[in-house]
């Protein structure tokens, strides 16, 4: 069993706004390295593999972004906005609902604050679990700008460890 304490490292929960049937997530989270190093994890198959998935891009605004995990399934993505190495935006259809995941990037002193927002979510739907998800990957995201890819077993371990910091929202 992963340790909650630990997988925290510091970082807060995401932020989570829940305004009539529709729920905002944001993460801020601080990282060592240079911005055109977060930008690269971001934007650079290679890397988004060693974090989130094996995936395939069109980088600029219109262009596909896909995932492929394997036997946990795929993800087709749109690219919505491309500004290196500040802003990147996905559009992701959930639950029916096309959402908004913008990635914002900001230098800070010898590192680089991140600030991810996943907007237009089903708070009682799947887009609830990204609360975790999100959480687990941006550990992972950690990991790949330290050097080390995080295993899908290892990044579902980390979901399953933070889940209980985000209750369910059922009605």
């Amino acid at each position: 069993m992963m340790d909650t304490q630990s997988l925290l490292r510091g970082d807060p929960k995401g932020d989570v706004t829940v305004t009539g049937d529709t729920m905002q997530v944001v993460f801020r989270r601080h990282y060592n390295k240079p911005i055109e190093k977060v930008w690269a994890a971001l934007t650079i198959p290679e890397r988004l593999a060693d974090w989130m998935g094996v995936a395939t891009i069109d980088l600029r605004p219109g262009g596909k972004l896909s995932f492929d995990f394997g036997s946990n399934g795929s993800m087709d993505l749109g690219i919505s906005r491309v500004e290196p190495p500040h802003r990147l935006a996905w559009s992701w259809s959930l639950d029916g609902r096309e959402t908004s995941v913008l990635f914002e990037l900001e230098p800070q002193g010898t590192g680089c604050q991140l600030t991810l927002t996943h907007s237009g979510l089903n708070p009682r739907g799947y887009g609830s679990g990204v609360r975790a998800g999100w959480h687990a990957h941006l550990e992972g995201l950690a990991d790949c700008l330290d050097g080390r890819a995080t295993p899908w077993s290892v990044k579902e371990e980390r979901e399953a460890a933070v889940d209980h910091f985000y209750p369910s929202l059922s009605a």
